[in-house]
């Protein structure tokens, strides 16, 4: 069984030549999004970057739930046909909820501006749907892209992504165009690349793309049912975990807290998305073939390995000279974000390791299990805010990074033993990447004497 899972990894098209694309893209657009950031955080203002900070977050719910979470299902089907009837709902269940949107913005504007307790992002919400529905756009098309393992193509979109989204905010930042210019910007790199993802779909794939018709459409929405019925739910419930506490902190903390906070998640964010999000497209795209093969459990064993050794430490690496770092890279306004990199550690190791897999509850059709998690998660770390509000309202970033921890820590315990990892597994997984992290610790705690040193 080991060799043949090895074979799988090495071949063409395997785990690690997927990986490797992926990762090849995200790592440019990573690179590019942290090393704009020192640019970014002198051309905008902490409470500019808590506007952003609610837009995301907004967007962040919306969006995940736009296409009702059918386009998560678009590799799973035998038939390239019946997947073709799933890329038509969830691009129709995108246009349309984002219209919905637009609707409620046109007609409530005032209303929902005031539930913010955020006046200056009033005159951008109409933003939101928009973003919502380029990022459905391009989320469906991806999904097909995964299905269709053509990874080369979807990191050229997210260097096209990077380079549109940093490029349109830097321009609009030296212009002094104000939160405008970081949200154009934010736009743009959700949403950018689905129109190339689209042509090549048309081009490559028209033969079952012709397969699209109403009746078939009715056929696969019944037989997916339980994506809309589950995940859809699952979906909301987790962006919302994570994303309402933000737009919490930004009404009601003291300061710019949000803003800060946004730049300790993109800071933490990179080395995770360099990996994390690629294994986690990867995974998926693999997982239900392994599945059936009756090798999930060695396969998933490998990608927690995986993990381990490349994303874990250049965590551990960044919570350890954030602090003296802060200040001197982004600016002497910035080092509140700082202190937050490292109250964010935990969740962010956990999160790491956890959302790769995720998408096994999916795989093996636990989407009521996932439901009862992610509702789980946006009980604990919503009321762990409303709690710190009336205790302490300098510390709700705080208590928002350790309750984020909490949530992880169960959501890995519950993802690889679904995948069939036991615990003497998880223990020689783990000594095999002491090593790797052992370098970044010790990296990370000389950066950090010398900083202090100097300064």
């Amino acid at each position: 069984m080991k060799r043949a899972v090895k074979a799988r990894l090495g071949e063409r098209g395997g785990l690690l030549h997927s990986v490797g694309t992926l990762v090849g893209g995200t790592a440019f657009a990573q690179g590019l999004a942290v090393l704009a950031l020192p640019v970014l955080t002198r051309l905008y203002t902490p409470a500019e970057f808590s506007v952003l900070a609610v837009y995301a977050s907004l967007l962040g719910i919306l969006s995940v739930v736009a296409c009702l979470r059918l386009e998560i299902a678009i590799p799973l089907p035998e038939r390239d046909e019946d997947a073709a009837n799933l890329l038509a709902l969830s691009l129709a269940s995108g246009l349309v909820l984002s219209l919905l949107v637009a609707l409620g913005v046109l007609l409530f504007h005032g209303q929902i501006t005031a539930a913010l307790r955020v006046p200056a992002f009033s005159p951008y919400i109409w933003m939101v749907p928009v973003g919502m529905w380029l990022a459905s756009a391009y989320a469906a098309f991806q999904f097909w892209s995964t299905r269709k393992k053509k990874f080369s193509r979807i990191a050229r979109t997210r260097m096209t992504q990077a380079l549109g989204g940093v490029g349109l905010q830097g321009i609009a930042g030296a212009l002094g165009a104000g939160p405008l210019g970081l949200l154009l910007g934010h736009m743009f790199s959700g949403g950018a690349g689905f129109v190339g993802l689209a042509r090549d779909a048309w081009k490559h794939d028209r033969a079952a793309l012709h397969a699209v018709a109403p009746a078939s459409m009715r056929v696969v929405l019944r037989q997916y049912s339980r994506f809309p019925k589950y995940s859809a739910l699952e979906a909301l419930a987790n962006t919302a975990g994570s994303q309402v506490p933000v737009i919490l902190i930004a009404a009601l903390a003291i300061g710019p807290e949000a803003g800060y906070l946004m730049l300790a998640t993109r800071v933490m964010a990179a080395p995770m998305s360099l990996v994390g999000g690629s294994v986690a497209q990867v995974f998926l795209a693999h997982a239900p073939e392994e599945l059936r093969a009756g090798r999930l459990g060695e396969f998933t064993a490998r990608i927690l390995g995986g993990l381990l050794k490349t994303g874990v430490g250049p965590l551990l690496f960044a919570a350890l000279v954030a602090g003296p770092l802060a200040g001197i890279l982004f600016g002497k306004n910035w080092a509140r974000a700082g202190e937050l990199v490292a109250w964010m550690t935990p969740w962010f190791i956990l999160q790491f390791l956890a959302s790769p897999v995720s998408m096994v509850m999916h795989v093996t059709g636990r989407q009521r299990q996932m439901l009862a998690v992610t509702i789980t998660g946006l009980v604990l770390r919503v009321g762990a805010m409303l709690i710190a509000y009336e205790w302490s309202r300098s510390e709700l970033a705080e208590i928002f990074a350790l309750s984020g921890g909490i949530f992880y820590l169960l959501c890995c315990v519950i993802f690889y033993r679904v995948a069939g990892i036991g615990g003497m597994n998880v223990a020689r997984v783990v000594k095999g990447a002491i090593r790797p992290l052992l370098f970044w610790l010790l990296a990370g705690l000389a950066v950090n004497w010398a900083v202090r040193a100097i300064l």
